[in-house]
C-alpha cells in the first residue's frame, strides 16, 4: 500500500501499567494482529477501527513515560508521531497518578499531532476520593479529556467520537504555553534548522518538540538514526549550557513540571489520600527476606500448575498425534511417502503444538501477576542480586520458567523493556535444566548409579541435585560473560514505580495470552516442523535394500511358525527394531555418529551415544527413544530396563564399557550445557529476529558443553575414577 492510500493512524500511548493494551484490546474488539515495526524486532499491534465513515489504523505502541527515548524501542513512539499517516495519538493517563501520566501526555500535544487524553481507572480513583475536572482539564490542555473505565469499557462511545473529531482538526494545532525560559528558548531556536533540514515534512511545533527531544535524548551513546550534524549541533548546544552551568535536562523537566502542578493544582479537588491496606501488603511484599519467600511460593504454585495443569493436554496431544499416525499410516502406501507423513509432518507438527498448554498457561499466569501488580513489587526484591550478574530485574520470571520449557521462558523475556537486557537473559536461560533433561538424568542414573550410596543419600539422588544446581550457577556465571563481552553495557538503573494492586480482567489475559501462542505457532512453528522434516530425513536416508529385505525374509520366516499369536508379535517387534537399528547405523545420522566418534572418545562416549545427540536436536527427551533404535529396542523409555541393560552391555572396541559412572556424569553435563532443543533455536530466532543469536546460542553452549565433558571426564580418569 504506497502513502498516499494508505489508512489514517492512530497511535495508542501512555506509561507502562496504565491500562493501555486494555484499553486498545476493548476498542479493537480481539481483531488485532502482531507484527514487528520495520528493521526491529519489537512487536507492533494494530488493528482496523472504524470512526464515523472512516477506517483507521490503531497502534498499540510501546509503552514509556515520556518522548525522552533512551532505547531504541522507545524511539519508536517518536518516529511515529512524526510518519505523515499518523493523524491523533490516544494517551491513555491513569487517573490514579495524574502527573506522572500527563508530563507524557503534555509531550505529545506539544508536538502539533492532535491528541485525546484517555483518563483511565477513573473508578478506581474515585475509590481513592480523587476527583478529577475533565472538562477544566480539557481547556488547560487544549484537547478532549475523556473519563474512561477500559476494563469495563465505560466511556468508549465519548472516546470514539473525541477521536472523529480529532481526525478533523488541523496537524499543528495550539499547545500549551511552557514557560522554558529564554536561554532555553535561545538553544532550542538554535537546534530548529537542522531538525527541518532532517525532518522537511513536520510542522512548526513538532520541529520545537523534536529539538528538545534531542536535547534530552542524545549523547554519546545517542540513538540510531538520528543524522550526524543534528547529534553534533544538540551535543554542541548542551556542551556550551553545560560551560555557562546550567543544566538543560533540568530546564526543560522543572518547565514541564511547573506547568503541569498548576494544572494539577485546578483540576483535582481532592488530593489521593494515603491507602493503608495496600502499604501493609507491601511491607511483607517488598521485605528483602519475606518477599522472596512470598515469591518462591507463589512461583512453586505456578510450576507445579504448569507440570499438573499442562501434563492432561500435553499427554492429549501426543495420543492425538500418535493416532494421527496410525491413521496415516493405515492410509498412505509404504514407503518413503508413508515415513514422510508419519515420521515428518505429523511428528513435526505434534513438536509445535505439544508446547502450546505450557506455553499459554505461562502467560496466562505472568499476565496475571503482572496486570495485579505484584510483578513489580518481585522485581524491586530481586533485582539487587540480579543486576550482580548484569541481569535486569525483570529476567527472574523467565529464568525461573527455564525449569519448565526454555521455549516458553524465551518468550516471557518480552516483559523486559530494554533489548539489550532481553538478548542477555534468553541467550543464557537455555542453560537452566529443563525438564526435558529430566528423562535423560534417569536413564543415566539408572544405568550407573542404581543402588549405589554418597553417605546417608543415595548416589542418584545426589546428581540430580547436582545436575540443577549447577545449572543455576553456570546460567548466572554464562549471563555476567555475556553481558561483559558480547553484549557490554552498563546494567541500567531499575526505576520502578509500584502500581496499585488490581484485579486483571480475564478477557484481556485471555486475549494476550492467546495472541502470543498465535504468533508462537505461527513463526517458530513453521521453522521447528522445517527442522524436525529435515532431521528425520538425516537420521532414515538413505536406506538399505539389503536391510529391508532381511527384515522381509525374517517377518515371512515368523508367519511360517507355529506361534501363539502374542509371541508372534513379539517376534515381528523384535525384527522391525533390528532392521531400524540397522536402517538408521546405515543412514547419514548414522554415518555421521560413526564419523564423529573419535572426538566423542575423548569425552566418553561412542558413536552410539553420538547418534542418540543427534536424533535429541529435535528434543532433548528424544535421546532415549534414540537409544531404543540404536540398541534394538522398541517403545524405549528412561525406565526401560532393557535399554539400561543395554547400556551396562555396551562397549568400546577396546572392549572396556561405554556407560561407566564418570561417562554418565560426562554425558549428563553435556545435556546440561548443550543447545539440544531446535525448538529452542527456533524461538530466539524468532525472538531476536535475526539467525545470528541462535546460532551464537548454539555455539557457544556447544562449546560449553564439550569443554565441560571433557574435563570431567579426563579428569576424573586421572583421579582414578576410570
Amino acid at each position: 500500500m504506497t502513502e498516499a492510500h494508505r489508512a489514517p493512524q492512530i497511535l495508542i500511548a501512555g506509561n507502562p501499567n496504565c491500562g493501555k493494551s486494555t484499553l486498545f484490546n476493548g476498542m479493537s474488539g480481539g481483531s488485532a494482529h502482531v507484527g514487528n515495526y520495520p528493521g526491529v524486532t519489537v512487536d507492533r499491534t494494530s488493528a482496523s477501527l472504524l470512526l464515523g465513515s472512516k477506517t483507521v489504523d490503531l497502534v498499540d505502541v510501546p509503552g514509556m513515560y515520556s518522548l525522552t527515548a533512551s532505547s531504541p524501542e522507545e524511539q519508536l513512539a517518536v518516529n511515529a508521531l512524526i510518519e505523515p499517516h499518523t493523524r491523533a495519538v490516544v494517551c491513555v493517563v491513569d487517573a490514579t497518578t495524574l502527573q506522572r501520566g500527563l508530563y507524557l501526555a503534555l509531550q505529545l500535544i506539544e508536538t502539533g499531532v492532535p491528541v485525546v487524553v484517555a483518563l483511565n481507572m477513573m473508578d478506581a480513583a474515585e475509590k481513592l476520593g480523587l476527583r478529577i475536572d475533565a472538562e477544566r482539564l480539557s481547556a488547560l490542555l487544549g484537547v478532549a479529556a475523556v473519563p474512561v473505565v477500559a476494563t469495563k469499557r465505560r466511556g468508549f462511545d465519548a472516546l470514539r467520537e473525541a477521536l472523529t473529531a480529532a481526525l478533523e482538526s488541523p496537524r499543528d494545532s495550539k499547545v500549551p504555553d511552557v514557560r522554558y525560559g529564554e536561554e532555553l528558548e535561545s538553544d532550542i531556536s538554535e537546534l530548529v534548522p537542522f531538525i527541518e533540514r532532517w525532518r522537511p515534512d513536520a510542522p512548526t511545533s513538532a520541529l520545537r518538540a523534536f529539538a528538545l527531544w534531542c536535547m534530552l535524548s542524545l549523547g554519546e551513546d545517542g540513538l540510531v538514526g538520528v543524522p550526524t550534524d543534528v547529534r553534533e549541533a544538540a551535543n554542541r548546544i548542551r556542551a556550551r549550557a553545560v560551560e555557562q552551568g546550567r543544566n538543560p535536562d533540568l530546564e526543560i523537566i522543572e518547565a514541564r513540571y511547573v506547568w503541569l502542578d498548576g494544572a494539577v493544582a485546578q483540576t483535582c479537588s481532592v488530593r489521593v489520600p494515603e491507602v493503608p491496606f495496600s502499604e501493609r501488603i507491601d511491607r511483607v511484599l517488598t521485605h528483602p527476606v519475606a518477599g522472596i519467600l512470598v515469591f518462591a511460593a507463589v512461583m512453586f504454585a505456578i510450576f507445579e500448575a504448569l507440570f499438573a495443569g499442562a501434563e492432561p493436554f500435553m499427554a492429549a496431544i501426543e495420543t492425538m498425534t500418535a493416532y494421527l499416525q496410525v491413521r496415516a499410516a493405515a492410509v498412505v502406501p509404504a514407503g518413503v511417502l508413508r515415513d514422510l507423513v508419519v515420521q515428518g509432518i505429523i511428528a513435526g507438527v505434534g513438536n509445535v503444538v505439544v508446547f502450546a498448554p505450557q506455553i499459554l498457561m505461562l502467560f496466562l499466569f505472568i499476565g496475571f501477576l503482572e496486570d495485579s501488580g505484584y510483578l513489580a513489587r518481585v522485581a524491586f526484591v530481586i533485582d539487587r542480586p540480579m543486576k550482580g550478574v548484569g541481569l535486569h530485574g525483570k529476567a527472574f520470571v523467565p529464568l525461573l520458567s527455564g525449569f519448565a520449557c526454555a521455549v516458553p521462558a524465551v518468550m516471557a523475556t518480552r516483559t523486559i523493556e530494554r533489548r539489550r537486557d532481553r538478548l542477555v537473559t534468553m541467550l543464557a536461560l537455555p542453560l537452566m535444566s529443563c525438564s526435558a533433561r529430566l528423562p535423560v538424568y534417569i536413564l543415566v542414573v539408572g544405568t550407573v548409579f542404581a543402588g549405589e550410596s554418597v553417605g546417608w543419600f543415595s548416589a542418584g539422588a545426589v546428581a540430580l541435585f547436582s545436575m540443577y544446581t549447577l545449572s543455576v550457577l553456570v546460567t548466572l556465571g554464562a549471563a555476567a560473560v555475556i553481558r561483559r563481552t558480547v553484549l557490554p553495557g552498563p546494567t541500567p538503573p531499575f526505576v520502578l514505580e509500584m502500581p496499585p494492586y488490581r484485579w486483571p480482567s480475564a478477557r484481556i489475559l485471555w486475549i494476550n495470552a492467546w495472541r502470543r501462542l498465535r504468533i508462537f505457532l505461527v513463526d517458530a512453528g513453521t521453522i521447528i516442523l522445517a527442522m524436525t522434516i529435515v532431521l528425520w530425513a538425516f537420521l532414515s536416508f538413505p536406506k538399505s535394500e539389503q536391510v529391508s529385505a532381511q527384515q522381509h525374509l525374517e517377518r515371512e520366516r515368523i508367519e511360517r511358525l507355529a506361534l501363539p499369536e502374542p509371541q508372534r508379535e513379539a517376534a515381528r517387534r523384535l525384527v522391525d527394531a533390528q532392521a531400524a537399528r540397522e536402517q538408521l547405523e546405515q543412514s547419514l545420522g548414522g554415518r555421521f555418529g560413526h564419523a564423529i566418534e573419535p572426538v566423542l572418545r575423548p569425552i566418553g562416549f561412542d558413536w552410539q551415544i553420538g547418534v542418540g545427540i543427534i536424533g535429541a536436536f529435535a528434543a532433548r527427551e528424544v535421546f532415549v527413544s534414540t537409544l531404543g533404535i540404536v540398541f534394538g529396542i522398541g517403545d524405549a523409555d528412561e525406565e526401560n530396563k532393557p535399554l539400561r541393560q543395554a547400556l551396562q552391555d555396551a562397549k568400546h572396541a577396546d572392549g572396556t564399557r561405554v556407560m561407566t559412572p564418570l561417562s554418565g556424569v560426562s554425558l549428563m553435563i553435556f545435556f546440561l550445557l548443550a543447545c539440544q532443543c531446535m525448538s529452542t533455536i527456533a524461538v530466539v530466532k524468532r525472538e531476536s529476529g535475526s539467525w545470528k543469536w541462535p546460532v551464537f546460542l548454539f555455539s557457544y553452549m556447544t562449546v560449553l558443553a564439550y569443554v565441560a565433558s571433557l574435563l570431567v571426564y579426563q579428569g576424573g580418569r586421572l583421579l582414578g575414577f576410570g
